[in-house]
């Protein structure tokens, strides 16, 4: 490993002679008082975590977004690295790479990993974690889909790491969700779509619930009155539309329903939970609540 501590090296067998010599040779650089690189090139990923998760007092390990990464999570990278600490643990910067510390009361119940240079929690500990800590509540839920999409982490785990952390932040979103990616049998209900439209003003859609083969999935179809005489139909999709296969059915049905001259909006089940804008904006631009021109998005409405 090139990224180490000193009482490492010393363990080890280096004499603090031998350690200072190679700093002085300019061989090894120190990255803080307690750490140190056996190189000169920039740090890889891998020794930024390293050297983070070595400036502090155990116990402590890589944690929220920077754990999602190590276990294989693509597409929710972050420059800085999250670590977890005990309370009133101070964690020494490092040279050129951010750290940020989360405190925790629940260390000793933790899921903590051990590696050969870094502990990591736990996988579904991590995700849940990583959600907590983003502000955006819908950047929570794409967060918490791509762990489930990619097959790195599991719905029943999540959610049990999800009681266990108790009341963090889109607690009840991340409840939502996790009911939709666990089969879809509880997906977006009734009760669920009808806030949202009256949140909106939307006019009152009539609604019915379908279900799949052997109850697996259950969608919501929601049909309105449309200006001119049109139906426009909603339907929101839970956490089995997420793969390919079943993307491509409900892409084959929608386009025979555009070729018979059916008007079909689909949206995502976190669309309608977190009150995405442009899902508002394209249902009241479809019923003829606002007027659009070609390129116009009315955003807001």
């Amino acid at each position: 490993m090139q990224v180490v501590s000193r009482t490492a090296l010393t363990a080890a067998g280096y004499t603090w002679a031998q350690i200072q010599a190679n700093l002085d040779g300019g061989r090894w650089r120190a990255l803080n008082e307690r750490v140190l690189c056996r190189h000169n090139g920039p740090l890889t990923r891998r020794e930024q975590w390293a050297a983070a998760y070595l400036s502090c007092p155990q116990p402590a390990a890589l944690a929220g977004p920077t754990a999602v990464e190590f276990w294989g999570i693509r597409g929710h990278e972050v420059t800085d690295v999250h670590v977890v600490v005990a309370p009133g643990a101070r964690v020494g910067r490092v040279a050129a790479v951010p750290v940020v510390a989360h405190q925790s009361r629940r260390m000793s119940g933790r899921d903590l990993l051990a590696f050969d240079d870094v502990s990591v929690t736990e996988a579904h500990c991590s995700v849940i974690d990583a959600c907590a800590w983003t502000a955006d509540p819908a950047a929570s839920a794409r967060l918490l889909i791509a762990g489930v999409q990619q097959r790195r982490v599991w719905p029943d785990r999540l959610a049990r790491a999800l009681a266990r952390a108790g009341q963090v932040r889109h607690a009840a979103l991340l409840r939502r969700l996790l009911r939709d990616l666990s089969g879809g049998a509880e997906a977006v209900s009734e009760i669920e779509f009808l806030a949202f439209c009256r949140r909106h003003r939307l006019p009152r859609p009539q609604l019915q619930h379908r279900d799949g083969a052997g109850r697996r999935r259950r969608y919501l179809d929601a049909r309105f009155d449309g200006s001119g005489g049109r139906d426009v139909f909603v339907e929101v999709d839970g956490g089995v539309h997420l793969t390919l296969a079943t993307r491509w059915k409900d892409t084959r049905k929608d386009n025979w329903s555009s070729i018979a001259g059916k008007l079909v909006l689909r949206f995502p089940s976190v669309a309608i939970y977190t009150d995405d804008p442009e899902a508002v904006a394209q249902i009241r631009a479809a019923l003829g609540l606002v007027r659009t021109t070609p390129g116009h998005d009315p955003g807001w409405c």
